[in-house]
């Protein structure tokens, strides 16, 4: 379940909630009581990718300067179940 930040439009109380993802985007403020005033904020996500791979930099570069994948065959036989070769596994060689 994502975490979702919430700020009251009438008296600025805020608040993160656990919450499924239809969720309402509003609710009553705890601290005022006013009615749908807790509106959802937009915020920073928490996901990172880790790891070295095609979104780490070569998505951003020219076509011609892009790193050369390992053919499926050649990551077939490495045995890690890879199959472009360039997932930036710890299993890749």
């Amino acid at each position: 379940m994502p975490l979702y930040e919430y700020r009251c439009e009438a008296c600025g109380q805020a608040e993160e909630k656990l919450e499924s993802l239809s969720a309402p985007e509003a609710h009553a403020c705890p601290a005022c009581g006013v009615a749908e005033a807790m509106k959802r904020q937009v915020s920073v996500s928490a996901f990172a990718l880790a790891g070295g791979g095609w979104y780490k930099g070569a998505a951003s570069e020219p076509a011609s300067s892009a790193p050369s994948s390992t053919s499926g065959a050649e990551a077939a036989k490495s045995g890690h179940g890879c199959a472009a070769g360039g997932c930036g596994c710890p299993l890749a060689g």
